[in-house]
């Protein structure tokens, strides 16, 4: 969830540019209203921004400066949507939300990869964080924008928590046509199918191999998001935004109160960007989608105080902890959005209480922040947490390959 700016509309390049193999194949989509195929020589970052078959934009802050990924990945993309209702997303024209992309490499090596975007970013929002990753091993690779994307999120649907009860509806709907597609296209079925995310993304994972553990192997997230009736943006964000203010001018009462939210020390270098970018952006959008008759100060804000409706609201989007398949969960101990001592810690005593812990590990990443893209804030305080993410990842294969 790094950035509340980056579903700006930017248009991508139309798809079948001459990087294309005027022979390509086409690949259905099951329920997709509308699909474009295209055959290209990349189908990693290093190929596709030069191609037009991806949007940079989507992915902004969330790469350190100076990564390098994976690359030289030949095969088919399929750019496309399911029916929706919804226009926010406008890439490649087509100003229509639940938009997806399928990639396919030429040399399969029979897995499946599953992803959702972090905050409200669109479909390639993942492209140099999971998608070349896991393309680089020859997994086909799918990606969702969730069904709404941009800083209105409230807007989608008719009932408080709609907008984000169709992020996982929109997930499960694409594992379950790109697996038909791969199918379709290899000839075979998927052997392994994980989920895969970042942030709100790392929420979609947890979701899945709770409520439909019979589509997946297993799942990997990284500084997951979660939503329960005691912890969530609407219970840690507030204080943030109460605290910050005096503490930039001096205030150490105020310092201890932002440590005793659960924001970590040693991560102040981010606050600032933080407080500018994410905590107060995240918490309107976030309490507009599930308390929309709040009209005080958003630093104010005090869930418990809030009507048994809003409970309830809460209650719909709500993690359990009752995962069906393995679950790795990489989390950086200086993530100051989803502070690991309140969201990690939360999630594991969630999942203990459901007797689910043997399907669950952790990994710390000492000095990880949110997002990579913020060790450039303090390049000597944060450290990139890609590295430990795709280890994790081939501990996950490992794991359930057994």
């Amino acid at each position: 969830m790094a950035t509340t700016s980056l579903a700006a509309g930017l248009v991508v390049p139309a798809v079948g540019s001459p990087a294309a193999a005027q022979d390509c194949p086409d690949v259905r989509v099951p329920g997709a209203r509308h699909s474009v195929t295209a055959c290209l020589r990349d189908l990693t970052t290093a190929g596709t921004v030069a191609s037009g078959h991806t949007d940079p934009a989507d992915w902004a802050g969330l790469v350190a400066p100076g990564t390098t990924t994976p690359s030289g990945v030949p095969g088919v993309q399929v750019d496309g949507y399911f029916p929706d209702t919804s226009t926010t997303n406008t890439n490649h024209g087509w100003k229509h939300d639940s938009q997806f992309v399928l990639r396919l490499p030429k040399r399969w090596n029979g897995g499946l990869v599953v992803a959702g975007p972090p905050g409200t970013r669109e479909q390639y929002a993942n492209d140099p964080i999971i998608s070349d990753q896991v393309l680089a091993k020859g997994y086909a690779y799918a990606a969702t924008d969730k069904g709404n994307t941009g800083p209105n999120l409230a807007a989608d649907g008719a009932r408080s928590g709609d907008a984000i009860l169709e992020w996982h509806h929109r997930f499960t709907e694409l594992t379950r046509a790109a697996r038909k597609a791969v199918a379709r296209h290899y000839g075979r079925s998927p052997a392994r199918t994980y989920a895969a995310g970042l942030s709100a993304g790392g929420y979609l994972v947890r979701w899945q191999l709770e409520r439909h553990p019979s589509l997946y192997t297993g799942g990997i997230d990284w500084n997951a998001l979660i939503f329960t009736p005691g912890t969530s943006l609407l219970t840690t964000l507030p204080p943030a935004l109460r605290a910050y203010p005096p503490y930039t001018r001096g205030d150490s009462s105020a310092h201890a109160a932002l440590l005793a939210a659960g924001y970590p020390a040693g991560s102040e270098p981010a606050w600032p960007f933080s407080y500018q970018n994410l905590w107060g952006p995240l918490q309107q959008q976030v309490r507009k989608e599930l308390d929309p008759s709040y009209t005080g100060d958003e630093a104010a804000y005090d869930l418990v105080s809030r009507p048994r409706a809003v409970q309830r609201a809460v209650a719909r989007v709500s993690l359990t902890g009752r995962i069906g398949r393995p679950l790795v969960s990489v989390q950086g101990t200086l993530d100051a959005l989803t502070p690991p001592f309140r969201y990690a810690a939360t999630y594991e005593r969630l999942v203990a209480e459901a007797g689910r812990s043997a399907l669950h590990r952790k990994t710390r990443v000492p000095g990880g922040p949110h997002t990579d893209g913020l060790v450039a804030l303090s390049p000597t305080t944060f450290r990139p947490m890609l590295p430990a993410f795709a280890a994790a990842f081939t501990r996950l294969e490992c794991w359930t390959t057994r």
